[in-house]
């Protein structure tokens, strides 16, 4: 799959697996992305797969997914 590919399918996940609307789970990956956590993704096809999306989608919501509710 292409990067923009790669990057949409993190985001499905996201919304998908963790709840967030369309709007917070994408602006969840461009802050990934502005930190260059997909940075080896666009150099490397290889790392563009359904299963390493998963992963990715865990990672990216836990680390710059929106703060719990209370803080």
């Amino acid at each position: 799959m292409t990067y923009e590919e790669y990057l949409d399918e993190v985001t499905t996940q996201i919304v998908e697996r963790f709840g967030l609307a369309d709007d917070a789970a994408i602006k969840t990956v461009m802050r990934a992305q502005a930190d260059d956590y997909f940075t080896l993704h666009d150099d490397d096809p290889t790392l563009r797969t359904l299963e390493r999306a998963g992963r990715d989608a865990k990672k990216v919501f836990k680390q710059y997914g929106p703060a719990p509710k209370g803080r």
